[in-house]
């Protein structure tokens, strides 16, 4: 009897020992597995940062990733069958919370002119935004065209008229300016003097001028900040700041075709657990206008209503919005996002194909792959890796392009008859509508309807292509970033 009852004892003792260790939080200043400390000046220099917190990015808001239903949520007979619906998970991620705006890209363009317009005036008009887009025909819009980009009337409008590679070349500048500007602040590099650009010749703005966060990355010097202390390791020597130090941001970039149809709708859960899973618009319910007492009758996104009618008639029930509107206007949804339906469409990274749903991953889906690998032409004196450098002041990558992976022409397939060889040299044909042009690996995926368009391109799962050399007074915007780490839960 008595051993039974020190049993029991024993195995509750046990059972308190074994709360308490899992309740422990996590030693932060020993390493739990050897019992070694961390930053140790006296050891072998191993560096732990305690404490991370996740840093959103500025004018982003955190988008938690999920499980949703992606694809077709309408009963259209003629609609083109390219977008099936089926279950996949997005990660974490970031997203702008506005279209970029014409300010935004004004910023843009001047840097590239502070820059660049002495030494390489093509960088600078490369950068421009296509205003020609305004013209039409049978259409007076000479006013936009004048206007449109430069006025301060249309600085909270969004940039149209950009081309995809344009968009992926703001978000590689935007990249590198945030990137420059928390180097700065931490006071590990020093600002550039833009006074001294008007005497320096192109390869050495290119070359040393011009901060790019991949190429500050790769190298293994830079430059303090004047006045401050530079950072140093254990040892007291100037160390650089790299990707572990959590000061530097991820790259910006588009969002991939099923971030941004995840963020459109914001899927969420309730407090009650249920998901509102089935939604046609980036708002509860299947009406345009807003149902709510106070803002009853109101428009809930930019588009046009029916034949002729872009804005609704003068007064109460005008949403004033001929052409496109300011960035914030309408409704935000439920991740905070404006604009996720209507006023413009919007690039994503994604390759289009019709067929893209039978293939890609159930996570983070995505067509359009393409790894790069620094292009490296040698070695310095000291064995480093010595890297080409493009017309921009970048690393150059070799790339494998995956773009065309699995897309259903010949050249995919393991298996294809004699009879068939000779589609090998046609670029792939959208096989839903033998009226639509032909598309090729430089063919993007736009999304979201816009001023121009009929209500049935306002529902996200809905996509239309366009080559990505090509512009439109009706496509913009917005980055995103992938999240490093997770959205800490509310407790």
């Amino acid at each position: 009897m008595k051993i039974k009852t020190i049993t029991k004892i024993g195995f509750f003792l046990v059972g308190i020992s074994v709360i308490v260790a899992f309740s422990k939080k996590p030693n932060q200043s020993t390493s739990s597995v050897t019992g070694w400390k961390y930053n140790d000046k006296n050891s072998t220099g191993f560096t732990v940062k305690p404490g991370y917190k996740l840093q959103t990015p500025i004018g982003m808001v955190a988008i938690e990733g999920g499980s949703f239903t992606i694809g077709e949520k309408g009963e259209f007979v003629t609609a083109p069958r390219d977008n099936k619906r089926r279950r996949i998970t997005v990660s974490s991620f970031f997203m702008d919370q506005y279209e970029i705006r014409n300010v935004d890209w004004r910023e843009y363009t001047n840097w590239m002119e502070v820059v660049f317009a002495r030494t390489a005036p093509q960088l600078v008009e490369k950068a421009q935004p296509n205003k020609q887009i305004w013209r039409e025909e049978l259409a007076y819009n000479e006013p936009y065209l004048q206007n449109y980009f430069t006025h301060p009337a249309f600085d909270q409008y969004p940039v149209v008229g950009v081309t995809w590679e344009q968009a992926m070349d703001y978000c590689a500048w935007r990249t590198d300016r945030v990137n420059e500007l928390a180097l700065i602040r931490a006071g590990i590099i020093t600002p550039p003097d833009f006074a001294k650009l008007e005497n320096m010749p192109y390869d050495s703005i290119r070359d040393n001028f011009v901060f790019n966060t991949q190429k500050y990355l790769l190298q293994s010097t830079y430059q303090p900040q004047a006045g401050k202390r530079p950072k140093t390791n254990l040892g007291g020597q100037v160390r650089k700041v790299d990707m572990s130090d959590g000061i530097l941001f991820s790259d910006f970039r588009l969002p991939t075709e099923a971030e941004w149809e995840f963020a459109a709708y914001a899927i969420k859960a309730g407090a009650d657990g249920m998901v509102p899973e089935g939604k046609i618009y980036p708002w509860s319910g299947a009406q345009m206008r807003n149902p709510t007492k106070k803002q009853l009758g109101q428009m809930q996104a930019n588009f046009v209503r029916g034949r002729g009618d872009m804005m609704g008639t003068s007064g109460s029930l005008n949403d004033r919005a001929t052409i496109t509107e300011v960035v914030n206007s309408y409704y935000p949804n439920d991740f905070g996002l404006y604009n996720m339906a209507g006023n413009v469409n919007e690039w994503v990274l994604d390759v289009y194909r019709p067929t893209s749903y039978e293939v890609v991953a159930e996570y983070n889906s995505f067509r359009g792959n393409v790894y790069l690998t620094p292009r490296a032409t040698g070695k310095d004196q000291f064995g480093r890796n010595v890297y080409q450098i493009d017309s921009l002041g970048r690393i150059a990558n070799d790339s494998i392009d995956f773009r065309d992976f699995k897309d259903g022409d010949p050249q995919s397939q393991i298996n294809f008859s004699l009879a068939n060889a000779n589609l090998l040299a046609r670029d792939t044909m959208d096989i839903t509508d033998i009226l639509r042009p032909v598309i090729s690996k430089n063919t993007r995926v736009y999304k979201g309807g816009s001023w121009k368009d009929r209500v049935y391109w306002l529902n996200p799962s809905t996509r239309r292509y366009l080559d990505q050399n090509k512009a439109a007074n009706d496509i913009g915007f917005r980055c995103a970033m992938s999240m490093i780490g997770n959205i800490e839960q509310k407790k």
